[in-house]
């Protein structure tokens, strides 16, 4: 279907794109992209792409670059056009604006002036891969890109242990086994879990089990593409005394570290909580 050009009040329009596969687009979205005055992109390129392919005409009009470099430089200039009584169309590289994506400064900005700010929903890596990741959906967290250094790492996944939602991060694809690592001693290796990989395109992969499972299985593995990991809510807390009536038993048959392996899985408790618990034991006595 050819995009239809219709009168666009003055305002910012908030442009969906798709995440993959390009007919993913929806039809108010072309419709946005081909009556706005002013079009903005993350990836100017991809925009015109994607026009492109759909017969979107660009005309006259030119394809401003708004990202993360740029942005205080440029938003004044997106703002005024609004003011101006123009329509101002911002989409980001690849799903929703403001989802990863450095749109927020500009609707914010947008907003505290009054201007009207509006959205044409559509694709969002986070909601394709939370509902074929077989996980809760009824409350859901997303937590975005985990910082890269392990300090920041620790303390950014410690807040989230005790989280009643399920999960969602965004990884880079070098990072996903460590990251798989990190939730599983951090989180408990038993929590389920799922990792959705290249969602919409052709060599889409989804991967559900366990953390120790899926830590184990992207071990040493070299991935590529855009990667989504998601994790479900916590169990109910094992309380203490199951905690050490469990390693008093297994350490009867096992070395300490197997037990205390045996043990995270069993409960669904972080490795480090029951290393501790162990080493609390063994002073004990």
């Amino acid at each position: 279907m050819i995009a239809e050009k219709k009168p666009l009040s003055a305002g910012l329009y908030f442009v969906a794109t798709p995440i993959g596969t390009a007919r993913d687009i929806t039809l108010r979205a072309l419709d946005v992209l081909a009556s706005a005055d002013v079009l903005a992109a993350e990836d100017t390129r991809t925009l015109r792409h994607l026009m492109e392919i759909h017969g979107v005409p660009l005309g006259d009009r030119h394809v401003i670059a708004y990202h993360d470099h740029n942005g205080p430089e440029v938003r004044p200039r997106l703002l005024q056009a609004i003011r101006d009584g123009k329509s101002v169309a911002y989409a980001s590289e690849a799903g929703t604006p403001l989802v990863a994506d450095p749109g927020f400064a500009l609707a914010r900005d947008a907003i505290a002036e009054g201007l009207p700010v509006t959205s044409a929903p559509g694709p969002s890596a986070v909601l394709a891969a939370l509902t074929i990741s077989g996980l809760p959906s009824d409350r859901f967290l997303f937590a975005g890109f985990p910082p890269a250094g392990k300090g920041a790492r620790e303390s950014f996944l410690a807040e989230l242990a005790d989280c009643p939602a399920t999960l969602i991060f965004y990884e880079s694809p070098k990072r996903v086994c460590r990251l798989l690592g990190e939730l599983r001693d951090s989180l408990g290796e038993g929590r389920q879990a799922a990792v959705c990989r290249e969602l919409t395109k052709k060599f889409e992969e989804v991967r559900r089990g366990t953390l120790a499972h899926l830590a184990q299985e992207f071990e040493g593995r070299s991935v590529k593409g855009e990667v989504v990991v998601l994790v479900d809510r916590p169990r109910e807390a094992a309380s203490a005394d199951d905690l050490d009536a469990a390693l008093e038993e297994a350490m009867k048959t096992m070395t300490m570290k197997d037990a205390v392996a045996a043990v995270a899985g069993a409960l669904n408790l972080p490795r480090r909580q029951v290393y501790q618990a162990a080493l609390t034991r063994g002073k004990a006595k």
